[in-house]
């Protein structure tokens, strides 16, 4: 279960690096407005993930107590998205495609910019399909209700640290310069780790067909 729980922590943190809503409203921030606007929103963002943990963990704990078969259903649907997410990354690695970063530079309060770092990874459909297949991963390794539920606060952590590393350096300029290279690196190591979730994820939905 630990092995379980490090892998998809790794996946969730190769996913906030990767390039994305999430990173792309922290970096317009950070270059329109500054460092304390990026750091705002990094907040939101961060407070974001510990909302989704709650919702995935309790809402699809309850769903699979009233239909425990549909758990199986949810590990090859999951495991399909998830390898999805692996090939979209790899392609976005093999074709090096440039994210276009718009400075905004709207003038915010500080409750505004956490509200908009907050709403874009609220209102991102990958991201609930995105957490609903790493809890569908988790449950079937096993994982209490819990023990799901502490990736929120984990996820919270991680979230702060890397993207206020990115709203950091986006606000002082050094990573638009490095951003293009440094993001396919980060593709193809979530490529990697997604596809290899998905295929297990896959693997345990079939092997549970067959008993």
């Amino acid at each position: 279960m630990l092995e379980a729980y490090l892998i998809t922590l790794a996946g969730v943190m190769l996913a906030q690096c990767s390039p994305g809503p999430n990173m792309m409203v922290i970096a317009s921030a950070a270059l329109g407005q500054g460092r304390k606007a990026a750091l705002m929103t990094v907040l939101g963002v961060a407070t974001g993930m510990i909302i989704w943990a709650i919702a995935v963990a309790f809402g699809l704990a309850a769903v699979v107590a009233l239909f425990p078969s549909l758990m199986t259903t949810m590990k090859i649907l999951g495991g399909g998205y998830l390898c999805y997410l692996a090939f979209k990354a790899l392609q976005a690695a093999w074709k090096g495609d440039e994210a276009t970063i718009k400075a905004n530079r709207q003038a915010l309060s500080s409750l505004q910019n956490w509200q908009r770092g907050l709403l874009v990874i609220m209102t991102n459909p990958k991201a609930a399909l995105m957490w609903t297949a790493v809890a569908t991963f988790l449950f079937g390794a096993g994982l209490s209700t819990w023990a799901v539920l502490s990736f929120g606060p984990v996820a919270f952590t991680t979230a702060l640290m890397i993207y206020g590393s990115y709203g950091l350096l986006f606000s002082s300029g050094l990573a638009a310069r490095a951003y293009t290279r440094f993001a396919r690196y980060v593709e193809t190591l979530l490529g990697v780790t997604f596809g290899t979730l998905g295929c297990r994820l896959i693997t345990d939905g079939l092997r549970d067909l067959q008993r």
